[in-house]
């Protein structure tokens, strides 16, 4: 079982990055799929996620508006589109895959399955 983050850079502020997991060994259709994000000197945090359906994406208010987040059914991919970036969005940036509970999605807690994280570094 295997989640590889992929699409992370340094870009600068306003700018935009994608960022994709590409998840093997899994059975995809049975897992809702979030991203988590660790700044520096900060716990992980929810950043965005989808269910297992992709039929409802979930969103933190903190990113809502600029980040955007898909999954693909044929590929077993879920990506995170992040657009207006922040200095205050440098963070590595972990996906991860759960089976829990729909009202459970944003709970880190809930996760078991994790990906090794993507630096993402915006520049002023």
């Amino acid at each position: 079982v295997q989640l590889q983050a992929s699409g992370g850079g340094l870009v600068q502020a306003g700018g935009s990055l994608r960022l994709s997991c590409a998840a093997s060994g899994l059975s995809f259709s049975s897992y809702h799929m979030g991203w988590f994000r660790q700044g520096p000197g900060k716990e992980r945090e929810f950043v965005a996620a989808i269910s297992r359906s992709g039929g409802r994406p979930y969103i933190a208010d903190s990113v809502k508006g600029r980040f955007t987040i898909s999954r693909d059914r044929n590929k077993n991919t879920v990506d995170l589109q992040m657009n207006s970036l922040k200095p205050e969005d440098t963070a590595v940036y972990y996906c991860a895959a759960s089976n829990t509970i729909l009202g459970e999605i944003r709970t880190i807690s809930r996760y078991d399955i994790w990906g090794q994280g993507t630096q993402v570094t915006v520049s002023s």
